[in-house]
Parts: C-alpha cells; sequence; structure tokens
C-alpha cells in the first residue's frame, strides 16, 4: 500500500497536514509494508526537509501512490482518476458549492472517504480537528473581548507557535470580574476548556452562576440538557434531545442575562431550537457583550452571527436593534468572533494530534480487512457510483 500526503491547494491556503513526520513513522514502524510518498508543500506547516529527515521520499509522484490524503477539498483540475481520496469534501450536507467536485469525483472513478463519516459503530467520529478549533476559538474570543473593551491587546493566535504560547500570552491577563458562558461538552468545547482551565479560571455550577456575584471571573460549562427543556415539562436528557430536538425549546436565556462573554462550542442539528434569537438579542436584560462562536452556524442558534469571519478579519459587530452589522467598538453592539476554520490557526498542533487519531483509528483497517467496517463506513463514492450510505445525494449530483 503507498500512501501520499498531497499537496494543499484550496485557497485561502491551509497549512494542515492529515500525517506528521512522526505520524508517517508510526504507520511505518508499524506496517513494514506500508510507503509513504510526500507531495512538495511551500506551504505546509511540517517543511519538506522535515519529512525528509525522516527517511520520506519527497517528490511530485502522486499517480505512483494508491491512497491520497489530504485536509481540504482538492480542486476538480488536480484530481487524479482511479484512486483513493481521503480529505473534507463539504458535500454531505449537499453543499452547493462543492456539487460539481462530487460529480468530478463520480467521473473520475474516485473513491472517496470523507473524514467527516470516519466513525465508530456509534456514529461517533474518530478523527477530528475540533479540539483545535475550540483551544483557538477560546483565544481568539478574549482577544476580541480585550480590543471591545480597550483593555488589553492580545496578538493573532495565527502569530504564535502552538497552544503553550496561547496560554502564555492569556496568562498575562487581568480580567475583571466577568462571567463567561460555554456550551458544548464534546471536542470543541473540551477544547475551550482547556484554555480556561490554563489560565486558572474558576469554574462554578449551574445554580452558582445564575444566582451569584463573584469576586473574580469566572466561567460555567453547559450542555444541551441544561440549554434546553422539553416544551410538555417532563424532564429531558441529553440523549432524548438528540433524538428528539423539535420537542424542546430553548432554556438558554437565562444565562444570556448574567453572561458578558459566551463561547459558543455545542453541535447544532436539524430542528433544534435556537439558544437565543434575534428578538431576545433586543431586550434590556441581554447582558452578553461578546460572542465566541467557535460552532459558526450562520443564522442559526445563535442569532447574533450573520455571517463567518476570516483569519484576516476575524471579528465583526452585531447591532442588535438594526440586525445589522455594526463596528464592534461601539456601544450597545455584540461583538462576534466567527472565525470557520480556526484550527488553521494552530496548524502544527493540530496537524499533530489529527494524525495521532488517524494512525490510531484508520491506518490498521487497511491492513486488519476493515474488520470494524470504518473504512466502508467512510466510502462516499465506489465503481464511478455513490455508494448505498450516500445514495441520499443521487439528487444532488443529479444521476
Amino acid at each position: 500500500m503507498k500512501f501520499g500526503i498531497i499537496r494543499e491547494r484550496k485557497n485561502p491556503p491551509d497549512r494542515r497536514v492529515v500525517l506528521s513526520p512522526e505520524a508517517c513513522a508510526a504507520v511505518t514502524d508499524t506496517h513494514s509494508e506500508a510507503t509513504i510518498i510526500v507531495e512538495p508543500s511551500p506551504i505546509r506547516t511540517f517543511s519538506d526537509s522535515e519529512y525528509r529527515s525522516k527517511g520520506f521520499t519527497v517528490a511530485s509522484e502522486m499517480e505512483k501512490c494508491d491512497v491520497l490524503l489530504g485536509v481540504k477539498e482538492v480542486p476538480i483540475a488536480a484530481l487524479l482518476p482511479n484512486k483513493k481520496y481521503f480529505f473534507f469534501s463539504h458535500t454531505i450536507k449537499k453543499q452547493p458549492y462543492n456539487r460539481d467536485l462530487l460529480r468530478a469525483i463520480l467521473d473520475k472513478n474516485i473513491e472517496l472517504y470523507d473524514h467527516e463519516v470516519i466513525t465508530n459503530t456509534n456514529g461517533i467520529r474518530l478523527v477530528a480537528f475540533g479540539r483545535y478549533a475550540g483551544i483557538v476559538g477560546a483565544y481568539n474570543g478574549f482577544r476580541a473581548y480585550g480590543l471591545k473593551h480597550g483593555t488589553f491587546a492580545l496578538p493573532k493566535a495565527e502569530t504564535l507557535p502552538d497552544q503553550n504560547a496561547l496560554i502564555a500570552e492569556l496568562s498575562k491577563l487581568t480580567l475583571p470580574n466577568i462571567k463567561i458562558i460555554l456550551t458544548g461538552r464534546g471536542r470543541v468545547g473540551n477544547g475551550a476548556r482547556e484554555i480556561l482551565d490554563a489560565m486558572y479560571l474558576k469554574r462554578v455550577n449551574v445554580g452558582d452562576y445564575l444566582e451569584h456575584e463573584f469576586d473574580e471571573p469566572v466561567y460555567c460549562q453547559i450542555d444541551a440538557s441544561e440549554y434546553n427543556k422539553r416544551k410538555d415539562g417532563v424532564r429531558g436528557n441529553k440523549a432524548d434531545f438528540f433524538a428528539n430536538p423539535q420537542e424542546y425549546r430553548s432554556n438558554f436565556y437565562r444565562f444570556a442575562r448574567v453572561s458578558d462573554f459566551y463561547i459558543a462550542g455545542h453541535f447544532y442539528g436539524q430542528g433544534a431550537p435556537y439558544l437565543f434569537t434575534r428578538e431576545d438579542a433586543k431586550k434590556d436584560d441581554f447582558k452578553i457583550g461578546v460572542v465566541a462562536d467557535v460552532s459558526c452556524d450562520i443564522d442559526g442558534p445563535v442569532a447574533t452571527t450573520i455571517r463567518p469571519s476570516t483569519i484576516a478579519d476575524p471579528i465583526y459587530g452585531y447591532d442588535p436593534q438594526t440586525e445589522t452589522e455594526a463596528d464592534f467598538k461601539r456601544e450597545g453592539t455584540v461583538a462576534v468572533m466567527a472565525v470557520d476554520n480556526l484550527p488553521c490557526e494552530l496548524p502544527r498542533d493540530a496537524s499533530v494530534g489529527f494524525g495521532e487519531a488517524f494512525v490510531k483509528q484508520v491506518i490498521p483497517a487497511f491492513y486488519n480487512g476493515d474488520k470494524d467496517g470504518i473504512l466502508e463506513r467512510a466510502r462516499m463514492t465506489q465503481n464511478g457510483k455513490l455508494t448505498e450510505r450516500y445514495a441520499y445525494l443521487k439528487d444532488y449530483v443529479g444521476s
């Protein structure tokens, strides 16, 4: 089996990679029959020389490989026919901007495996960048807070080398006695919590957070069962919410009345209620002044998120009264950080974490007959057709 580490060609540039040099070495050390060729790249977070130093061939020879590993979508013109590809295709939700990409994949008889659907038998994702989205998102949120209030100026995350450097910058801050609410306990939410804990911020429970004032900054991490409740008054739980989201309504506003800073790290599913609406944000007692929307669902559950922002220009303002964009430093506006590719700001750490999971969860499937069905579940196309699991995309690709 020959694996190829492809060069990322999508714009804006993405410096991440599926396998670091150390991860490549872990593959070949464990599977002596595996070969890895690395396509040269001027932007990859690990240099060509770092791969060469581990003994790997760096050459424009992807046509010699069986399985090609990338992060973002491969431009249609760069797709090699009759190959197996792994990348985030952003097609499983019928995203219109990638319809032609999926059509080209079928036309070129490519076997596509999407990172987003590499799961276990319970549907839990096995490889993801979510932790690093949470880490960078929380950092960027504090940066937005400082800029909005003119109290401190953190450097951009993309200018810092790693997570430890982010924490070092945050450790220099003296925060006022603010309340920070964090939604989500998955990879994203717990990644954000890593930052809050590294700052030694006090974590408090829901009751104390809602009812008490503190003489220091505090945070509260909540999950779906704490910011939603069943419409019929019956006591719900997280499993029931995910199975029957339409039966719930938001109970988040009680947090919006007492929070200064909101980090959104939750998963939002079809049919789930919004956490807060545009009408909620107009109310006199709506207190949130800064939103770090790591989940970044546009015109969705976090009403202040009206568009994604960019690494180059990460913060915008939302005027609740006019429901339009405004200067985020202006009184009465909410500062919104809604960068939708946050792990790109921490490419080295993100690549290491992703690669470790890929080596552990995916690579063995190529050598054990895919005994756990990992490849089968992630395979979207085969022999020029959609696989049965993804047949729902037929109308999307027009076949």
